[in-house]
């Protein structure tokens, strides 16, 4: 696009994008859940209250209970298993400080439990993981610096060059935002590789 600067004319030095051919796809999907512990839905509010020590707070157990009941989930998978809240007594105890010791078990599990997903998909799509342009990363539980996706990065062992774009703490709606902005990527950069 040629500007004008005085009396002559000077091309403005912007790269042109190269727009994909056609519409995104999704070429594989991976999926992994926590190993820690599987609860049907039904059992979730009395296994929940009871592991928290709060089988008192009934009023807020029925509350839950009829929540729980309205979601159409039929089973939920955790990482903090009874195990877990056995070597971490800090977890229950409202006196005793737990944010450190929460936030450094999302920085190792997150990672891992991406790890895995992300791996089932690259088999699938049948490629090797260097040729991935862009990471598009999603959690509601990382909190720190580095984030989790540079970490999945390196477990996956992406080029350094790969575009990295991480969405923190967007709740369940972060899926949902980070394949509208794998879409847009792929759709915006010829020969993009979203992950």
């Amino acid at each position: 696009m040629p500007i004008t600067q005085g009396n002559s004319a000077v091309r403005e030095n912007r790269p042109s994008r190269q727009h994909a051919e056609g519409p995104a796809a999704v070429l594989a999907i991976g999926t992994a859940n926590p190993s820690g512990t599987i609860v049907p839905q039904e059992e979730f509010t009395d296994q929940f209250f009871r592991m928290s020590n709060s089988n008192h707070l009934t009023d807020l157990k029925g509350k839950l209970k009829r929540i729980c009941n309205k979601t159409g989930i039929e089973k939920r998978h955790f990482h903090l298993s009874e195990e877990v809240l056995l070597a971490h007594p800090e977890f229950l105890d409202r006196e005793l400080p737990s944010l450190d010791a929460r936030i450094n078990m999302v920085a190792t599990a997150v990672p891992k439990l991406a790890e895995s997903a992300a791996l089932k998909a690259i088999a699938e799509w049948g490629r090797p993981a260097t040729d991935i342009t862009h990471l598009v990363f999603s959690t509601y539980s990382g909190c720190r610096a580095p984030s989790a996706d540079l970490e999945l990065a390196t477990l996956l062992k992406l080029r350094p060059t790969v575009s990295r774009t991480i969405l923190s703490l967007h709740g369940c709606y972060g899926g949902g935002r980070a394949l509208q902005l794998a879409k847009e990527l792929a759709e915006n950069n010829r020969g993009a590789r979203v992950l």
